[in-house]
C-alpha cells in the first residue's frame, strides 16, 4: 500500500493506494468517525463491490443506497435518493457517507455529505480509474444541470481516499481508456517526465499491469494532491487541472450525458486546446502529432461528435464555472508541461479552432 497525503492544515486526510484494501479495513476504518455509514454505490459497482464493503464495515450501523449508473443520473431529483435514507434511518450529524463507485458516484455522495446538516463527514472509495487518478481528490463536489455540467455544487473534503487497484479488474476497456485521459492531462500541463514515463509503459497499462497501474495512480495523485494543497478552491493554480474540460464539459452536454465518457470528452477537448495553442504560436505540429498519438494509443477519440458545430460550443462554453465577466477562460499550453489559463484568446482564433475541429 501506498500513502499519499492532502496537505489542507486541519482537514487533511490520506489518499491509500494498493491492491485489496476493502479487505484491509484495519487501514482506514479509523478514518470513519461515529457508527452511523451510508454506503452509496450504483446499479453497476454494487453487485461486485458492496458485500466486501459491508463486511469492512462490520459493527457499524450501516444502511445502502444504489442508484441507477450513468452520468445522465448526476442529478438532484436522483440524490433526493440519498437524503430520503439518511432521513429515514435518522441519520445525525456525526454519520459518515461512503461513495463507492466512479466519478457520478462520488461527486454525488460528497455533495449530499457537504448539504446534510450542513455538513457530514464522507469518504472515498473509488472504482474506475478515473476517479482514482483524479475526481475522487481535491474535494468538488456536485451535480449536473441541463444547461451545464456539475453547476451545482460545493466543496467538501473527503476523510480519506481508499484506492483498491483490484477494483479496475472488472472495468470494462472503454472506462479505462477514460481513466487514461485525466493520467495523460497530468503530464500535459506540469509533468514531462511523467508523459514521457506514459508514453513508455502505456502498452503496460492498457493490459492492466498493476506495477504500472500503481504507478500511474501515485503519480496523478501526487501531481494533484500537490496543486490541490496550494489552492483547494480554483482561485488560481487549480484551474490548470481542467485542461480540455471547458471544451470537454460541452461536449457532454451537447451530446447528452452518458453519450460520451468524462474521459472521452477530455481527450478531444485537449486537443481542441492544443490546437488553440498552436494557433497562438506555443506548439509546432510535431507537439499536437505527439499528443495526437498518445491518445490514439490509449483507444480515446481526438475529435468532438459531428453533431456539434462551433456556435454550440460556443454557447455551451459560455455556461462554464471558469467563465468570468462574459468572457470564456481556457486552458492552454505554452509548451507540454506548461500550462496557463487565459481570458484574452483572440475570438478570431478560437472560432478558426472550433471551426477546423468541428470539421
Amino acid at each position: 500500500m501506498q500513502t499519499l497525503t492532502v496537505d489542507l492544515g486541519d482537514r487533511s486526510y490520506p489518499i491509500l493506494i494498493g491492491p485489496g484494501l476493502l479487505r484491509q479495513p484495519d487501514a482506514w476504518r479509523a478514518c470513519i468517525p461515529g457508527r452511523q455509514v451510508l454506503v452509496v454505490s450504483n446499479e453497476t459497482v454494487a453487485p461486485l463491490y458492496l458485500e466486501a464493503t459491508l463486511r469492512a464495515l462490520a459493527g457499524l450501523q450501516v444502511e445502502t443506497v444504489v442508484l441507477p449508473d450513468g452520468e445522465q443520473y448526476k442529478t438532484l431529483a436522483v440524490l433526493e435518493q440519498v437524503f430520503d435514507r439518511l432521513l429515514r434511518a435518522r441519520f445525525d450529524r456525526g454519520c459518515t457517507l461512503l461513495a463507492l463507485g466512479g466519478g457520478v458516484i462520488g461527486d454525488m455522495t460528497g455533495f449530499a455529505a457537504a448539504c446534510y446538516q450542513r455538513g457530514v463527514s464522507f469518504v472515498q472509495v473509488p472504482t474506475t480509474l478515473l476517479a482514482q487518478v483524479d475526481s475522487s481528490v481535491g474535494g468538488k463536489t456536485g451535480v449536473n444541470h441541463a444547461l451545464g455540467k456539475n453547476m451545482i455544487g460545493a466543496f467538501h473534503q473527503p476523510r480519506v481516499v481508499i484506492a483498491d487497484t483490484d477494483t479496475l479488474n472488472t472495468l470494462p476497456d472503454r472506462e479505462l481508456a477514460a481513466g487514461l485521459a485525466e493520467v495523460i492531462k497530468y503530464g500535459l500541463i506540469r509533468d514531462l517526465p511523467f508523459l514521457d514515463w506514459i508514453e513508455a509503459h502505456l502498452d503496460a497499462l492498457l493490459a492492466r499491469e498493476p506495477q504500472a497501474l500503481a504507478q500511474a495512480i501515485q503519480r496523478s495523485c501526487q501531481d494533484k494532491a500537490d496543486i490541490v494543497g496550494r489552492d483547494e478552491r480554483e482561485s488560481g493554480e487549480r484551474a490548470l487541472l481542467n485542461l480540455g474540460h471547458t471544451f470537454g464539459h460541452a461536449i457532454e452536454t451537447g451530446s447528452g450525458y452518458g453519450n460520451w465518457l468524462h474521459g472521452e470528452a477530455v481527450a478531444a477537448g485537449t486537443m481542441m486546446a492544443l490546437d488553440l495553442s498552436a494557433r497562438l504560436g506555443w506548439l509546432g505540429a510535431a507537439e499536437l502529432g505527439r499528443v495526437q498519438r498518445l491518445f490514439e494509443r490509449a483507444r480515446l477519440p481526438v475529435a468532438p461528435p459531428a453533431g456539434l458545430g462551433a456556435d454550440d460550443f460556443l454557447n455551451l462554453m459560455a455556461v462554464d464555472k471558469k467563465a468570468s465577466e462574459g468572457r470564456i477562460r481556457l486552458v492552454l499550453l505554452e509548451g507540454l508541461g506548461n500550462a496557463v489559463v487565459r481570458g484574452d484568446t483572440p475570438p478570431a482564433l478560437l472560432r478558426a479552432t472550433l471551426d477546423a475541429c468541428c470539421r
